[in-house]
């Protein structure tokens, strides 16, 4: 069985590489043709213009809303902002009492409803539960149809909320894959049916019984034990308002009693739970396993110390009586943002042109080779943004422009250490298919331990920053992985292939890899001599030059015994030649 090449092996790296971007393409071509993407990059707020809008609170009955309530208002706007399909969206406080939203194009009727709206949470029961992906019609059997009552509802909990139009709307429900756009608010009094994004389960759920506005304090601790001491565990804590705290104690009679009646097994019921829904969305469903009588239930289950104050804060601050009026709207114009745009595109080609003319000079005709790697990591990342600009929703700013602006060098220094390594092999006398060959194998260990360590940061920057910050961080790890697909997929292969030519493999001056531009000397030396591993290049090129004193004066006290000895030993061998 013939042995793979090199040469072989390159071209088949390159196929591939030639593959990925016909998928690229075909998949951006098809978003296109639908009408859903565009060629072009989604440009955020700061590119695009947009409209920005300072909202005043209002809030019901009497008393003033302090910083820390405005605050988790800004982060249920934001959560409903994301929710709706808004990239980009920036929110923030203004002198600690309104609230500045600014949104990319014009915000729908629909997005607005939902900004001004005040948060709303309420306590409903339990009917069903089902797993959250949806039940394709001509997949559906008749286990997976749900009981149409035949009566009119006597409790909360009754199976006969479930009409056909709630089992259809449960089966149709995708919680796996949710849609973007909000419907209105639901209606108290009825059924409903929802998804808990943190498990992706779905739930039909009966009229609401309690609200959260009677929270009147929630908090978080460790869980005692049964002898008082304290756990591991942590908990949620609730404390009801007087009115509130008798209505939960006839809900969690019945439960208790769904719960008894399954033999106080966990699991077997759905109907021993109550689901806690913060703008129609499930945050939790906890099981009652005891009556509350005192109105200060505890939630427990597997809460880390961070999940549990998520929780309590939500309790505390989702259910506030806070809405929204649109004091002052404005159109933010893009004029500002699409001249910076167009000085950071300037900027960027500039550096763009310095590195092209460094490669040539410093590399010659292999400098090509870097030039050609920039255009294909370019046209990577291109075609990345352009088709998550259509399947997330992401928005190019200004600050990801910057971020790719900045991988330029980061993925020029890639292809200097690799062709570094190169001209290093050459100089210790290898030939350039070999030089290329051990040059890579050194050379990939630093690339991709400077691309981990730029990958790294761009995950922390992510994470750890907020607002436009995050839009650096992405485009820069975006453009760390392109750059280590073109480095393995292209400019290595690339290579391979140049280093069998005539023009590269003969070490033609302007190729960048001239043996005797870099001071390469061979290993064999003529007249049946060889450069030992010992003997210093430049001692060799030294002698042939005529500068030996010099070289010899250079050379440690070991070297030149060794140099000596061997001297004699060539000398004798030439010699018995002769005399032969």
């Amino acid at each position: 069985m013939a042995r793979t090449g090199p040469k072989n092996t390159a071209r088949r790296v390159l196929t591939w590489l030639g593959a990925i971007f016909v998928v690229l393409t075909a998949v951006l071509g098809g978003g296109v043709i639908s009408g859903h993407a565009s060629w072009a990059p989604k440009l955020a707020l700061d590119l695009e213009g947009g409209t920005q809008m300072i909202l005043a609170p209002k809030v019901e009955g009497s008393g003033d809303i302090n910083e820390e309530q405005l605050n988790q208002a800004v982060a249920i706007i934001r959560q409903r902002v994301d929710g709706s399909g808004v990239a980009e969206a920036e929110i923030s406080t203004q002198s600690g009492r309104n609230v500045v939203v600014s949104l990319p194009g014009t915000p729908s009727r629909e997005t607005r409803a939902l900004i001004q709206a005040s948060a709303d949470m309420n306590f409903r029961p339990v009917i069903a539960v089902g797993d959250g992906a949806a039940i394709p019609v001509e997949s559906r059997t008749p286990e997976d149809q749900l009981p149409v009552p035949a009566a009119a509802p006597t409790n909360a909990s009754d199976s006969n909320w479930v009409t056909a139009d709630v089992v259809k709307a449960f089966e149709a429900l995708d919680c796996v894959n949710p849609a973007t756009d909000r419907q209105e608010r639901s209606d108290p009094a009825k059924p409903l049916v929802s998804c808990e994004p943190s498990t992706g389960l779905k739930y039909i759920l009966g009229p609401v019984e309690v609200k959260g506005q009677d929270i009147t304090e929630s908090s978080f601790s460790q869980v005692q034990g049964a002898q008082g001491s304290v756990t591991n565990a942590w908990g949620v804590n609730i404390v009801f308002n007087g009115d509130a705290a008798s209505k939960f104690k006839a809900v969690t009679e019945r439960l208790n009693q769904f719960y008894i009646a399954a033999g106080g097994e966990i699991g077997n019921d759905p109907k021993s739970q109550f689901a806690i829904v913060l703008d129609d969305q499930v945050i939790s469903a906890p099981r009652s396993l005891a009556v509350i009588t005192d109105g200060r239930p505890q939630i427990t289950g597997n809460f880390t110390q961070a999940s549990a104050k998520a929780l309590s804060d939500q309790l505390r601050y989702g259910a506030l009586p806070i809405s929204f009026e649109i004091q002052s709207e404005q159109q933010i114009s893009a004029t500002l943002g699409g001249e910076q745009l167009r000085l950071g595109l300037l900027a960027g080609l500039i550096g763009l042109l310095l590195v092209v003319v460094y490669s040539l000079f410093q590399y010659r005709a292999l400098g090509l080779v870097t030039i050609a790697s920039l255009v294909v990591a370019g046209a990577l990342t291109y075609l990345a943004i352009a088709i998550l600009g259509w399947t997330e929703n992401y928005r190019l700013s200004l600050a990801g422009v910057a971020g790719l602006i900045v991988a330029i060098g980061q993925t020029a220094d890639s292809f200097i250490v690799y062709f570094e390594r190169i001209r290093d092999e050459l100089r210790e006398g290898r030939g350039l298919v070999s030089a290329v060959e051990n040059g890579w194998k050194r050379a990939k260990r630093t690339v991709l331990a400077s691309k981990a360590v730029n990958l790294l940061a761009a995950l922390v920057l992510y994470f750890v920053a907020v607002g436009n910050v995050r839009g650096f961080a992405f485009t820069l790890g975006l453009t760390a992985v392109a750059d280590l697909l073109v480095v393995f997929i292209f400019t290595h292969p690339v290579l391979q292939l140049l280093a069998r030519t005539k023009f590269f493999g003969d070490g033609h001056r302007f190729s960048g890899l001239s043996p005797d531009r870099l001071g390469a000397v061979p290993l064999y030396r003529g007249a049946g001599r060889l450069r030992t591993p010992t003997e210093k290049p430049a001692v060799v090129r030294a002698r042939n030059t005529g500068a030996v004193a010099e070289a010899e004066r250079r050379m440690t006290i070991a070297e030149r015994r060794l140099a000596e000895k061997q001297g004699q030993l060539a000398g004798s061998s030439n010699g018995t030649k002769e005399e032969k």
